[in-house]
């Protein structure tokens, strides 16, 4: 029952941080003739370059912090900034601000293919999913003291965050002509609250962590 639990909540946690429903709108605008056939691609091409950042961060991102000398509660405090910077975005219905520069964007209009870049990184996967993976990986030792089944819970999380990204972009034109440009604001402001009260956790728990090892 625990396991099950962990693996919602992190499964939640990283479809909302990866907003797949922005990230659908954002891609049929960056596209000239956005069709079903045009589209199908660049979803697996997408998901499968999320997948597999986002299995590097698990596998190799605190280590790699490790060797810089930062520890995780550092990284809880600025992943929580970050965060909390793009459900601001998101409640306001502007989360597009937070994940591409204009620079890309222009990038992105030249380009033939979007799925790894913007789409796949830096729109899906960025630096609050990378802080997130490793705040969730080390909560995840810290509650089930096992390190092997705290990778394996994230990394299933992963996995099935993915294939809701896989389908919601295959199916962006369904979406977007089924919850129009009002639905779509919407849905984002109310998943801007959720990343918003994840953020904050992140926030309190690692400048509480930091406060107490001072």
């Amino acid at each position: 029952m625990k396991l099950l639990s962990l693996l919602a909540h992190d499964t939640v946690a990283l479809i909302t941080i990866l907003n797949p429903i922005a990230a659908a709108s954002i891609m049929i605008s960056m596209l000239h003739k956005p069709t079903r056939a045009t589209i199908g691609p660049i979803a697996r091409k997408a998901t499968l370059t999320v997948l597999v950042a986002s299995l590097v961060t698990l596998f190799g991102g605190e280590w790699i912090f490790h060797l810089f000398g930062i520890n995780v509660h550092s990284i809880k405090v600025i992943g929580g900034v970050i965060l909390m910077m793009i459900a601001i975005h998101m409640v306001y219905g502007e989360p597009a601000k937070n994940r591409h520069s204009p620079e890309e964007n222009q990038e992105a209009q030249e380009k033939e293919d979007i799925s790894v870049v913007p789409i796949g990184i830096p729109i899906l996967y960025g630096p609050g999913v990378i802080a997130t993976i490793v705040v969730l990986q080390h909560t995840n030792k810290a509650a089930l003291q096992n390190p092997i089944l705290a990778y394996a819970l994230v990394a299933a999380a992963i996995v099935l965050s993915c294939v809701v990204v896989y389908f919601t972009l295959k199916n962006a034109l369904y979406i977007h002509r089924l919850l129009g440009v009002s639905g779509m604001k919407i849905l984002t402001r109310i998943m801007g609250l959720v990343v918003g009260a994840i953020a904050a956790q992140f926030l309190v728990g690692g400048v509480k962590a930091l406060w107490i090892g001072a």
